[in-house]
């Protein structure tokens, strides 16, 4: 495994993102702990250092898990990453309450690297009124925490304010060749770099649709030029490219996608993506905006629906629909998984879902066009 620093630690490029654990029987509150913990550990012993959860993953389950799971010494070959459900402080005093709710869940002393979890201009308005950077230094002065950053979901002109607001170690951006100009992209993350805030990297696969059901146009253009990759690997690759990018969460769901990632994180050494392998991306970042209709990763951020009206698969089942030109399959999709109860049709415009989204979609709109299209 290679390491790059925050500050003056040690941090595998490869990080353990605990968003997409196995699940049992399709229910996201039902962690597979044998098979997540034997994951886990798979990495752990391969050299990954940073595990990264939050409050609101596998419906609150996910950081429970981990405290099981990094028992019998795994917590001390670790730094964990989770995050103040930002959305959920009313007052002051909520910020303490959440630390150490997930202090007790997660059965440590201590937090390596907290964030304020999904930051807008919004949000950190908020934060701010509340006296959140109170809190902060009272938490890394009482040990709770060690290190201080944000996660972005926000527009890219108020990254560099909410940089410069405080002195973060660290933040965490979505980035992958198709957001170079989002959530911060290309330049927030040379900005933060500039600022010494350290760089972790989400959904570095856009949540898997870089690497599965290809357009059909990709595969021979991988053919022509780089036949011994895989498209996670090239994804992957790209983004471990940047020195500016201290480590890659990937939200991994099965062993062979952990055995994979470890072993590409062997190689993950910046400035080494070749002429032809970056001209590759450009034209599969082309062929991907052509076809992309929503711009969700399936972050489960705007479940549950009131009105259980099932977001990310509707809008999953759209995109493919213009992705892979295949309407048959799509509206067949449609019809027999999604159940009727879920239908985008069964949305009654109470707007909860685009409050919660961190890619300001405009999910009513869009799942009009999503259930026309379907149907």
């Amino acid at each position: 495994m290679l390491y790059r620093k925050i500050k003056d630690l040690d941090i595998s490029t490869l990080g353990f993102g605990c968003m997409r654990l196995p699940v049992i029987d399709n229910d996201q509150a039902r962690i597979d702990e044998p098979e997540a913990t034997r994951m886990l550990h798979y990495a752990i012993d391969n050299g990954v250092n940073y595990i990264d959860t939050a409050w609101p993953y596998h419906m609150e389950q996910s950081e429970p898990f981990i405290g099981t799971a990094l028992k019998g010494g795994y917590r001390n070959k670790v730094h964990i990453a989770t995050k103040l459900p930002s959305w959920m402080v009313e007052k002051h005093e909520d910020c303490d309450k959440f630390l150490n709710a997930q202090l007790e869940k997660l059965e440590t002393e201590y937090i390596d690297f907290y964030l304020l979890h999904a930051l807008d201009k919004q949000r950190w308005a908020t934060l701010l009124s509340l006296d959140v950077q109170a809190f902060v230094e009272r938490a890394l002065k009482d040990g709770r925490i060690r290190h201080i950053g944000f996660s972005y979901h926000g527009e890219n002109e108020d990254f560099a304010p909410i940089i410069d607001a405080y002195p973060w170690t660290f933040c965490q951006i979505q980035y992958n060749y198709m957001d170079i100009n989002y959530q911060g992209g290309t330049e927030g993350l040379k900005y933060a770099a500039s600022k010494d805030v350290s760089v972790v990297v989400m959904e570095p696969l856009r949540g898997g649709k870089l690497t599965s059901k290809l357009p059909p146009d990709i595969p021979e253009l991988f053919n022509q030029c780089c036949p011994d990759q895989t498209p996670a690997q090239l994804a992957l690759k790209w983004v471990w490219n940047h020195p500016e990018v201290a480590t890659v969460l990937s939200g991994m769901s099965a062993m062979e996608q952990v055995e994979e990632n470890v072993r590409l994180a062997n190689s993950a050494v910046p400035n080494s993506l070749t002429d032809e392998e970056s001209d590759l991306i450009s034209k599969m970042r082309a062929l991907y905006l052509e076809r992309t209709k929503v711009d969700c990763t399936n972050c489960k951020y705007c479940l549950p629906c009131p009105e259980g009206v099932d977001i990310p698969s509707i809008f999953n089942l759209y995109n493919d629909l213009h992705i892979y030109d295949d309407k048959r399959w799509a509206s067949t999709a449609y019809s027999i998984f999604i159940q009727d109860e879920n239908k985008a049709d069964k949305c009654t415009e109470c707007a909860e879902c685009e409050e919660k989204c961190p890619q300001d979609i405009p999910i009513i709109e869009d799942l009009k066009k999503a259930h026309k299209a379907l149907t």
